[in-house]
Protein backbone atom coordinates (compact mmCIF):
# COMPACT_ATOMS: atom_id res chain seq x y z
CA UNK A 1 0.00 0.00 0.00
CA UNK A 2 1.29 3.78 -0.60
CA UNK A 3 -0.07 5.16 2.78
CA UNK A 4 1.33 8.63 1.15
CA UNK A 5 -0.91 8.77 -1.62
CA UNK A 6 -4.21 7.57 -0.11
CA UNK A 7 -3.01 10.10 2.76
CA UNK A 8 -2.72 12.57 0.48
CA UNK A 9 -6.23 11.52 -1.71
CA UNK A 10 -7.95 11.81 2.22
CA UNK A 11 -6.08 15.29 2.83
CA UNK A 12 -6.78 16.95 -0.11
CA UNK A 13 -10.33 16.20 -0.70
CA UNK A 14 -10.83 17.18 2.76
CA UNK A 15 -9.25 20.36 2.03
CA UNK A 16 -12.03 21.14 -0.56
CA UNK A 17 -15.69 21.75 -0.17
CA UNK A 18 -16.56 20.54 -3.49
CA UNK A 19 -14.07 17.63 -3.77
CA UNK A 20 -15.42 16.93 -0.66
CA UNK A 21 -18.97 16.64 -2.24
CA UNK A 22 -17.83 14.69 -5.50
CA UNK A 23 -16.01 12.33 -3.49
CA UNK A 24 -19.65 12.16 -1.03
CA UNK A 25 -21.63 11.65 -5.02
CA UNK A 26 -19.54 9.58 -6.71
CA UNK A 27 -16.90 7.84 -4.73
CA UNK A 28 -15.40 5.45 -7.42
CA UNK A 29 -15.79 8.19 -10.03
CA UNK A 30 -13.65 10.86 -7.94
CA UNK A 31 -11.23 8.08 -6.85
CA UNK A 32 -10.96 7.63 -10.61
CA UNK A 33 -10.34 11.21 -11.43
CA UNK A 34 -7.63 11.95 -9.04
CA UNK A 35 -5.50 9.62 -9.50
CA UNK A 36 -5.33 10.03 -13.24
CA UNK A 37 -5.48 14.07 -12.73
CA UNK A 38 -3.80 15.16 -9.23
CA UNK A 39 -1.82 12.21 -7.58
CA UNK A 40 1.36 12.67 -9.54
CA UNK A 41 1.22 16.27 -8.33
CA UNK A 42 3.59 16.99 -5.87
CA UNK A 43 2.33 18.71 -3.04
CA UNK A 44 3.46 22.59 -1.42
CA UNK A 45 5.06 22.37 -4.64
CA UNK A 46 5.41 24.98 -7.76
CA UNK A 47 3.10 24.77 -10.68
CA UNK A 48 4.43 22.60 -13.08
CA UNK A 49 6.13 19.54 -10.90
CA UNK A 50 5.20 16.09 -11.13
CA UNK A 51 6.15 12.59 -11.12
CA UNK A 52 4.61 10.10 -12.89
CA UNK A 53 5.18 6.87 -11.33
CA UNK A 54 2.23 7.02 -8.49
CA UNK A 55 -1.14 5.06 -8.78
CA UNK A 56 -3.34 3.27 -6.02
CA UNK A 57 -3.42 -0.62 -5.76
CA UNK A 58 -6.54 -2.37 -6.44
CA UNK A 59 -6.91 -2.95 -2.66
CA UNK A 60 -6.74 0.73 -2.31
CA UNK A 61 -9.24 1.47 -5.53
CA UNK A 62 -11.71 -0.39 -3.76
CA UNK A 63 -11.52 0.65 -0.20
CA UNK A 64 -11.49 4.21 -1.29
CA UNK A 65 -14.02 3.94 -3.49
CA UNK A 66 -16.39 2.22 -1.14
CA UNK A 67 -15.93 4.90 1.49
CA UNK A 68 -14.68 1.85 3.53
CA UNK A 69 -12.66 3.07 6.75
CA UNK A 70 -12.14 0.47 8.32
CA UNK A 71 -10.25 -1.06 5.38
CA UNK A 72 -8.34 1.67 5.02
CA UNK A 73 -7.15 2.04 9.08
CA UNK A 74 -6.30 -1.57 8.29
CA UNK A 75 -4.15 -0.48 5.50
CA UNK A 76 -2.02 1.92 7.56
CA UNK A 77 -4.25 4.88 6.55
CA UNK A 78 -4.04 7.93 9.12
CA UNK A 79 -7.31 7.68 11.30
CA UNK A 80 -7.39 11.54 11.89
CA UNK A 81 -7.76 11.96 7.66
CA UNK A 82 -10.31 9.58 7.11
CA UNK A 83 -12.27 10.56 10.21
CA UNK A 84 -11.71 14.84 9.27
CA UNK A 85 -13.12 13.65 5.71
CA UNK A 86 -16.02 11.41 7.17
CA UNK A 87 -17.31 14.31 9.28
CA UNK A 88 -17.53 16.44 6.22
CA UNK A 89 -19.17 13.61 4.12
CA UNK A 90 -21.26 11.86 6.79
CA UNK A 91 -21.88 13.75 9.95
CA UNK A 92 -24.75 15.34 8.19
CA UNK A 93 -26.94 11.74 7.96
CA UNK A 94 -26.93 11.90 11.93
CA UNK A 95 -29.58 13.15 13.91
CA UNK A 96 -27.70 12.90 17.17
CA UNK A 97 -24.91 14.77 18.65
CA UNK A 98 -21.05 12.39 17.74
CA UNK A 99 -23.36 9.70 16.24
CA UNK A 100 -21.70 9.63 12.98
CA UNK A 101 -18.01 9.53 15.25
CA UNK A 102 -19.54 6.81 17.90
CA UNK A 103 -20.38 5.04 14.34
CA UNK A 104 -16.99 5.08 13.05
CA UNK A 105 -15.86 4.17 16.21
CA UNK A 106 -17.70 1.38 16.64
CA UNK A 107 -16.51 0.00 13.27
CA UNK A 108 -13.17 0.40 14.23
CA UNK A 109 -13.90 -1.54 17.39
CA UNK A 110 -12.26 -4.94 16.42
CA UNK A 111 -8.83 -3.43 16.39
CA UNK A 112 -6.70 -3.79 19.23
CA UNK A 113 -3.04 -2.45 19.82
CA UNK A 114 -0.77 -2.55 18.33
CA UNK A 115 -2.82 -0.85 15.53
CA UNK A 116 -1.64 -0.56 12.07
CA UNK A 117 1.61 1.36 11.47
CA UNK A 118 0.56 4.59 10.28
CA UNK A 119 3.70 6.30 9.39
CA UNK A 120 4.75 7.45 6.16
Amino acid sequence: MSKYLVNKFLFTVDRDPELVERYREDPAGTVAWWEQEQANLLLNCIAGEATTWLEFTDEERRALAGHDHVALFEMGAHPFLTLTLWIAMFERDHDEPLAMQLDYAHKLSHMSLPYPDITT
